[in-house]
């Protein structure tokens, strides 16, 4: 059994490296959905996802009939005070040079620090109990979702970081473990 962890298409948000998380719902931007179009991809029996348009937008242009579960804890991260500001915008800031200097395990400032946010993310998977052979199914998420995931399970061990994934790419991983970077649409056939 295989699990895909998708990570939703690109947002104008995306498109201007914003902090986009739990805190602003926009939906996917005409280049994102563009993208998307070009996939084929894997079969699955089951689509979950986050609530946020842009995961709900994903799942219903990969998988447009299939309805999706909405898991409510696969969220993005509450990035408090950084919501919707890029690195121009926060060069200089204080909180944002503090932030940075943890190596992003600070929480944010009003927000959810990394560590909490993982240990969310994998209840929420955990809990879905996916490898009672139920056949293969789809996480349609958020980059940060994956990254906590991927850092739980993935075999060879890697850290949270290490399994950063551009929007519309993803991971394919087995039961045991292993995987492998799916970034091509094609790569889901």
């Amino acid at each position: 059994m295989t699990v895909y962890l998708i990570r939703h298409g690109k947002t104008a948000g995306n498109l201007h490296g914003r902090y986009i998380g739990c805190r602003t719902d926009e939906p996917l931007c005409s280049e994102g959905v563009a993208f998307l179009q070009r996939m084929t991809p894997p079969q699955v029996r089951r689509v979950y996802t986050s609530p946020m348009k842009r995961c709900l937008e994903t799942a219903s242009i990969l998988y447009p009939d299939i309805e999706p579960c909405v898991v409510e804890d696969f969220r993005e991260c509450d990035f408090g005070a950084f919501e919707g500001l890029n690195y121009a915008e926060l060069n200089g800031r204080a909180d944002y040079q503090s932030w940075i200097d943890s190596g992003g395990e600070a929480a944010f400032p009003g927000g959810e620090g990394r560590a909490s946010f993982a240990r969310r993310s994998v209840r929420a998977f955990e809990a879905l109990n996916l490898w009672r052979g139920e056949g293969d199914c789809a996480l349609v998420v958020h980059g940060g979702t994956i990254m906590a995931v991927m850092e739980a399970f993935a075999r060879p061990k890697g850290a949270y970081f290490d399994f950063q994934i551009p929007c519309g790419e993803g991971y394919a991983l087995n039961e045991d473990g292993t995987y492998r970077r799916i970034d091509r649409p094609l790569d889901l056939q």
